[in-house]
């Protein structure tokens, strides 16, 4: 069996040699990322600009696969270029920080990647690990995060898996593993409503034009059986099985339209 392990994070994250070795003996392992730290990019596809493929020999010593440009572009590239056939299983991350609620999750370069390879028939883990220092979010290369108990969640997961598949109708997983866990069982959540509440700073340049830079507090209003909540206060490990189609209810519209 093969794996496709991917990320935002880029090449030498130390994330995704985590998920590497949560996979080591499970599957022959695929390493193909962003060439560098792609957080925040969602699912965007570069059609504009030349990619080129660099080959890295990894911390570990194996060889992977930097992708100069989206997680998509590197799932992509992945799937109708290195690999030379369909994956049995799809891992995007381990992603430092977490990757919660409805408002961000379609921005999240995580599962920009997971729901590239999860429409194609992929069985997909899209996985992140909540840090309490926020200055190694968007580090590139190797972080001092301790992925030790996320490793072993990701290996009991993939194992169920690559065993039974995913159920019909979920496309992929999203699991966010709290930094002091609680207990080594996964609770299965719905979204939350945000993850941050946005601030905009204005500033000025020396000129005195004034720019921008987009923040965000920590949404504090989440309720139980959201992952935000389940994750953050309860110190889960939270799975929420998600689906790509996000066609309404038709009825609805036709009724609406008379």
């Amino acid at each position: 069996m093969k794996a496709l392990i991917s990320n935002d994070d880029g090449i030498t994250a130390s994330g995704i040699l985590a998920s590497k070795k949560a996979m080591e003996g499970l599957c022959d392992t695929y390493v193909i990322a962003p060439e560098t730290q792609q957080s925040g990019i969602g699912h965007a596809l570069t059609l504009f600009e030349p990619l080129r493929i660099n080959e890295h020999v990894l911390r570990d010593g194996s060889i992977g696969y930097g992708v100069s440009g989206t997680p998509t572009d590197a799932v992509t590239i992945a799937l109708f270029d290195i690999m030379d056939e369909k994956p049995d299983i799809m891992i995007s991350g381990i992603n430092t920080g977490f990757n919660i609620g409805k408002a961000e999750l379609t921005t999240s370069g995580t599962l920009g990647a997971a729901i590239e390879a999860a429409s194609f028939g992929i069985p997909t883990i899209a996985i992140s690990q909540e840090v309490t220092q926020d200055d190694v979010k968007f580090e590139n290369g190797k972080v001092e995060v301790d992925f030790d108990f996320a490793v072993e969640m990701l290996n009991k997961l993939a194992k169920i898996v690559l065993k039974k598949g995913l159920p019909e109708g979920i496309d992929l997983l999203n699991v966010n593993v709290p930094a002091n866990p609680s207990d080594d069982e996964f609770e299965v959540v719905e979204l939350g409503n945000r993850m941050y509440s946005p601030v905009v700073e204005q500033r000025l340049d020396p000129r005195g034009k004034p720019y921008y830079w987009i923040d965000g507090e920590l949404y504090e209003l989440n309720k139980p059986g959201s992952d935000g909540y389940e994750l953050r206060v309860s110190q889960k490990t939270t799975i929420t099985p998600l689906k790509i189609d996000l066609t309404g209810d038709l009825n609805s519209i036709k009724k609406w339209l008379k």
